[in-house]
């Protein structure tokens, strides 16, 4: 069967999607993110009339996007839905800039984890990476009524009752049945995701090294803040043109994990710094979670560390050489993945070294390809059946550096 017509059926993802959030296409209410003033007591919160405005407006079917005017935002279009809510493509009125705005839907515990989880990686993040999607704003929608996020806010009572929502994992009693919002207002990558992009253009060498230099230094970053990401696959990769040139943004982080550790205080020269004292490589996680393609063996199993991280980099970066694809059969798109071929079957490279640990991965792949032996040694380890044998997020970064500048 040719490369890139196969079809796989997602039959061992165990990424536990939300039921049908049906969020509804006349979106009546656009949120106009203000800041709050704050007393000694409790965060105030805006009322409907200032945060919100009903003037929603549909074109005709000649123009179906939507076009929704707020003091702070316009929402251009629809740019992407699925059972975890919609993401508009918007423009900040004051500057000018486009914006992505997500707006989350929390009326279960499993949401109300995805958009926490989301919320908690990103607001835990006190530096910018050029790398990794930036978090303008977000804000908690619910009753008429809008709050600005902050982490940690022990003063906002709905912000505390998603927290024990999602720790309890069942409905608080006494909710009421309106269901809450998310709204997160992102920088809008206007390059579609690593599928479209690579996908969509002939082969580039150069392309393929700028890229695995930045996704690499995108996970090195996240894994120093004690971020894994957990679902590092094509899909959650977007390319922002805004510079001219094609720039890697990791995002979605739905299924995240901040691996919190204690801190000390440590001299530094004249200066006390405060040092974390987790080992993000040591922090073992047990949620099996994950798109099947990109998942490390370990993950399967359900008993692993941020080296899964470094596992579906490998996978991403295999397949994005060598353009090695599949059709999904739910979405019946074209997709990068690495897989191994068991008879008339297509088995995820992880799944597949769960089954048989002593299995020699053929990289490269394609008899034609044009790998370098840094390269493919590199991939080789990145993908080793045992995380130890892995490079962490720092290591690779460092021997990223020197296969890339000798390819």
């Amino acid at each position: 069967m040719e490369q890139g017509r196969i079809t796989r059926l997602r039959r061992g993802c165990k990424r536990a999607e939300p039921p049908n959030a049906n969020v509804r296409r006349d979106a009546s209410k656009v949120l106009r993110p203000l800041p709050v003033e704050t007393n000694d007591e409790e965060e105030e919160l805006m009322e409907e009339g200032d945060c919100f405005s009903t003037g929603f407006h549909k074109h005709d079917s000649l123009h179906p996007a939507m076009f929704f005017k707020t003091p702070r935002y316009s929402l251009i279009r629809e740019v992407g839905r699925g059972s975890y809510g919609v993401v508009y493509e918007a423009i900040a009125r004051r500057s000018g800039a486009r914006v992505a705005v997500k707006k989350l839907r929390c009326d279960a515990p499993e949401k109300v984890e995805l958009a926490l989880a989301e919320f908690w990686a990103l607001a835990s993040l006190e530096k910018k990476h050029e790398n990794v999607v930036q978090l303008e704003e977000c804000v908690l929608q619910r009753n008429g009524m809008a709050q600005k996020m902050s982490h940690g806010n022990k003063r906002n009572k709905q912000y505390l009752r998603l927290v024990e929502t999602s720790l309890k994992g069942e409905r608080i009693l006494g909710y009421p049945e309106e269901p809450c919002y998310l709204w997160f207002v992102m920088e809008f990558c206007d390059g579609g995701d690593l599928n479209q992009y690579i996908l969509s253009r002939r082969p580039d060498p150069r392309t393929n090294r700028i890229f695995m230099k930045q996704m690499t230094s995108a996970v090195a970053f996240l894994h120093k803040n004690n971020i894994v990401h957990r679902d590092l696959k094509p899909d959650n990769i977007l390319i922002s043109q805004k510079s001219g040139s094609p720039v890697i943004k990791v995002s979605d982080f739905g299924l995240s994990k901040v691996c919190a550790g204690l801190s000390c205080m440590e001299n530094e020269g004249d200066n006390q710094v405060n040092k974390n004292m987790v080992n993000i490589n040591k922090f073992w996680l047990s949620s099996a979670c994950g798109s099947d393609f990109y998942m490390a063996p370990e993950v399967w199993e359900g008993h692993y560390t941020a080296k899964a991280d470094i596992f579906a980099l490998g996978i991403i970066i295999w397949a994005m050489i060598e353009r090695i694809t599949f059709i999904d059969a739910e979405s019946k798109r074209e997709l990068l993945g690495t897989y191994v071929r068991q008879g008339t079957e297509i088995v995820p490279v992880g799944e597949a070294l769960l089954e048989n640990p002593k299995m020699v991965l053929n990289i490269p792949q394609k008899t034609r390809s044009i790998m370098s032996e840094g390269i493919k040694r590199l991939l080789q380890d990145m993908l080793a059946v045992n995380p130890q044998d892995r490079p962490d997020a720092s290591q690779l970064e460092v021997r990223m550096d020197q296969v890339t500048c000798a390819a």
